[in-house]
């Protein structure tokens, strides 16, 4: 967060060239072919106040991703865009209690940088709803891999990346944020970036076996657990079935994303698309695993 006088602080990527493209030629093509890949096939909400989005590698969650912003940005086609994006991510390595604001005033992308939005973060720890904590950041990809496609879509967009715990302060901090927004002044969009069922060995999660019995089960009844859950628009149930259920490794950005959307006014989310990495392995390279993880693309 800037202070005057000090130096501005710039966040630099850390799986750039790992999860997507860390060139700006190849990083923009790979957007391109993302936002290519799903067409948006359902009727959209006329307005969208936010989203859930896949945080895994772009060849296997990026489309999904993509389909979201891009529902983001064709409901403000007759507008002025977006001010700020909020974005929540996963506690992947950050165990704190509370939920944690980076310190950068810019994050830097392959297609150039994005400015935080430190006046809304600031008016956050005034409130008590965060603290500033880069260290939670520092390497956390679940907001990073987001941050392209709003550069690509949102140039103008500031962002305000927020590492939530999965605890009832992250339903407590998206209510405030959707108070924050109704009282105008910003387009504000809240992000939540989660994925899903985490199954197989490698993951330690196998409550019915291993097979593609069980990975259809990981798809196609816990997934939907969350899912069905989100779409009802239930931050409390999305906390509890995470944490017996192992169905959202975000769940503490989706339960904070519920919150502020039914905060805003919102009644029922919208399933984008669901799919999981073992159907993307099928699709993209002709090859199976013993092990999958979900992703969803929900707006509200």
């Amino acid at each position: 967060m800037q202070v005057i006088g000090a130096k501005m602080l710039t966040r630099k990527p850390i799986v750039a060239g790992q999860f997507y493209p860390g060139q700006h030629g190849s990083c923009l093509a790979e957007i391109e072919e993302c936002l290519e890949a799903r067409a948006l096939s359902v009727p959209l909400p006329e307005t969208i106040a936010a989203g859930i989005v896949p945080h895994a590698g772009w060849t296997f969650s990026g489309s999904l991703a993509a389909m979201v912003f891009s529902a983001v940005k064709k409901s403000l086609e007759s507008s002025n865009g977006v001010n700020t994006f909020i974005i929540f991510g996963a506690a992947h390595s950050y165990f704190g209690p509370m939920p944690a604001l980076d310190n950068s005033d810019f994050w830097e992308t392959p297609l150039g940088d994005v400015a935080v939005d430190n006046d809304l973060a600031e008016r956050l720890v005034n409130q008590k709803l965060a603290v500033i904590n880069s260290s939670a950041h520092r390497g956390e990809h679940s907001i990073e891999v987001q941050v392209p496609f709003i550069k690509y879509l949102f140039p103008d967009a500031q962002i305000l990346p927020i590492v939530v715990p999965p605890s009832d302060k992250a339903i407590v901090l998206g209510q405030a944020i959707g108070d924050i927004i109704t009282q105008g002044g910003k387009t504000v969009i809240c992000i939540g970036s989660t994925d899903l069922t985490h199954y197989g060995p490698r993951y330690g999660f196998v409550p019915m076996g291993t097979g593609p019995e069980a990975l259809r089960w990981a798809n196609e009844v816990n997934d939907r657990k969350f899912i069905d859950l989100a779409l009802k628009m239930e931050p409390q149930a999305i906390l509890k079935s995470a944490a017996e259920n192992y169905n959202a490794c975000g769940a503490g950005a989706a339960a904070a994303t519920v919150a502020a959307a039914k905060s805003l006014g919102k009644a029922k989310g919208l399933l984008l698309a669901h799919t999981n990495s073992n159907e993307v392995m099928l699709y993209k390279m002709g090859t199976t695993s013993t092990e999958s993880v979900g992703y969803a693309a929900i707006v509200f």
